[in-house]
């Protein structure tokens, strides 16, 4: 008894020190707080001299090219005293409505139509903007020699448009924006958005010709620019909270991660050829993927306040008379695995499963395809309790069995610890002659809990990193099956089937472990009120399937021993 009860804790405590680990380098991340005094947009970026540096076979060389603090929605240009009522294109499809600036033409501000902001709002949720509280942009221009948004080119270029909104009406699956801009020089650019219907894709290009008697000459950027704001979208557990920085992913290293304060030690500049570049937060990204086998310098810097983050082209060049088209695609959305993998490499990483996340993978995959049969994420989650009850039942028996034993046997324990109870080497070998009499694994009822611990923990991950979960309502009070109880109804009732079954199993010989024993199901209790509801869901399920079917076995072990003396 003293073996097992030593090897169940001793199993407990390096599993929670494993989770602890795994939670304090995966999603402890310090919140950093935002400036005292919020600063307008304009002030956050004008002290910008230097924002990307063009790659080396360029003819500018090592040369810093600025882009103008386009985003700045107080900013004026000396391209025109523009009407500011018309600056701002809208542009609505089935899961966006974003807001692009005709200067510079750059997304200032997106709103995901199938999120809400939170629980008990309906608005949408914005993931870019750029307000006095808090920026994030998605950037791209032209730079170097004759680009438009390069600091030689002076003011950014105030792009003009067929309309001031775009939308995607039904029977469309696409939508295309095009922005146009004419060069002094006679050279005409036009930036074209393309999104289609239900895809959080959106790809950039330039499409420029060049009508001048002079070969044109620019590099293609772009760019993520966000400030230290705390993640609007986090929601903490047990103190908890997702990744919140930068991601570089490369073929030398898929998955690189840097968070504010790598950011503003450490300028990045590295030439990458297939790999991309996002920033990360709970539940939502946004990335920059340059085209396949295009060799981009990868790059982050400081724009005041700002954290810019992004890639550089090597020089296009366009003859006189001739065209020539260049861009990448951006992904602006939720963390979906199927989306982000059929984009790019390894972005599917993002959503991040911690280090069991080959347990935690085919987990997702099973509870997605649960829901996809009974609509409910709750019930799922009950299916998926079911599923892994069944997959370890006869692992669970033989434990339950051994315990069985042990309770019918103990008795005889405490007679032994009468006997020897003052020859602690005399009583453990009575001890182990009796189990191997009666055939007992003085083992067999950790196991199950060991094997099963890693299933509990990848499922916390599941739940906690899958934003298909976010705010998916179970029934009655569960509405967020993400968060935590706001009743304590579940925990309470896990506590309560954790006793019934504690009180199946055999009572320890030792009075102090029986006491601690007691107080087991109080100490969970406790434990538990602050997990996700989803996960309290399927401890609570996993201990009624316990409790039955321990308490099926041990009424059987107790009928075949009740004849039995010792």
């Amino acid at each position: 008894m003293d073996i097992q009860r030593i090897v169940l804790f001793a199993g407990l405590a390096i599993v929670s020190y494993l989770m602890v680990l795994a939670w304090n380098e995966d999603y402890h991340q310090p919140q950093t707080e935002q400036v005292a005094e919020a600063q307008s947009p304009s002030d956050s970026s004008a002290t910008s001299t230097d924002d990307m540096i063009l790659p080396e076979d360029n003819n500018a060389g090592s040369e810093e090219f600025a882009t103008p603090e386009t985003a700045s929605l107080a900013s004026t240009s000396a391209n025109g005293n523009q009407d500011l009522a018309d600056r701002f294109i809208t542009v609505t499809t089935d899961v966006y409505e974003l807001k692009i600036d005709r200067v510079g033409g750059n997304v200032v501000d997106s709103s995901l139509l199938q999120y809400d902001e939170s629980l008990d709002s309906e608005q949408p949720l914005k993931l870019l903007t750029n307000t006095r509280t808090r920026t994030y942009l998605l950037e791209s221009g032209l730079i170097g020699r004759d680009g438009p948004d390069g600091s030689q080119a002076g003011d950014a270029p105030v792009f003009q448009a067929e309309t001031g909104s775009y939308q995607l009406e039904e029977g469309e699956d696409e939508l295309t924006i095009d922005l146009v801009y004419t060069a002094a020089n006679g050279v005409a650019i036009t930036k074209r958005y393309h999104l289609a219907r239900n895809s959080y894709q959106i790809d950039v290009s330039y499409l420029i010709d060049n009508r001048s008697d002079s070969p044109w000459q620019g590099n293609f950027t772009g760019k993520i620019v966000r400030d230290q704001a705390p993640d609007p979208t986090s929601q903490a557990s047990m103190g908890i909270r997702a990744y919140l920085g930068m991601v570089i992913s490369t073929p030398e290293d898929p998955y690189e991660k840097y968070d504010f304060e790598d950011l503003s030690e450490n300028r990045v500049n590295q030439s990458v050829t297939n790999g991309w570049l996002a920033f990360l937060q709970h539940y939502f990204l946004t990335a920059w993927v340059p085209e396949r086998d295009q060799k981009a310098q990868f790059q982050t810097t400081r724009r005041g306040d700002l954290h810019v983050m992004g890639f550089v082209y090597p020089a296009t060049t366009v003859a006189p008379g001739e065209t020539a088209e260049v861009g990448a695609t951006a992904y602006v959305g939720p963390k979906i695995i199927d989306r982000l993998e059929a984009l790019a490499p390894n972005l599917d990483r993002t959503v991040d499963f911690g280090w069991l996340f080959f347990i935690s993978l085919p987990l997702f995959y099973i509870l997605e395809w649960f829901y996809g049969l009974v609509g409910n994420w709750g019930v799922a989650i009950i299916l998926l309790t079911v599923l892994v009850k069944a997959v370890f039942f006869h692992l669970s028996a033989t434990s339950y069995r051994s315990m069985a034993k042990m309770r019918a046997v103990a008795p005889q324990l405490t007679r032994l610890k009468e006997l020897y109870g003052d020859d602690r080497q005399r009583m453990s070998q009575e001890m182990m002659a009796l189990y191997k009499r009666e055939k007992i694994n003085p083992l067999g009822g950790c196991l199950p809990i060991l094997v099963q611990m890693p299933v509990f923990i990848s499922l916390y991950w599941v739940l906690f990193e899958s934003v298909q979960l976010r705010h998916a309502p179970f029934m009655l009070w569960i509405q967020d099956l993400s968060q935590m109880d706001p009743y304590f109804i579940l925990p309470i009732l896990m506590g309560a089937s954790m006793f019934i079954q504690m009180s199946l199993n055999p009572t320890p010989p030792d009075p102090m472990q029986a006491k601690i024993m007691k107080l087991m199901p109080l100490i969970f209790t406790v434990f538990f009120l602050w997990f996700p509801a989803g996960l309290v869901l399927y401890w609570l399920v996993n201990n009624i399937l316990s409790i039955s079917q321990q308490w099926y076995i041990t009424r059987k072990i107790e009928a075949e021993t009740a004849g039995k003396k010792y």
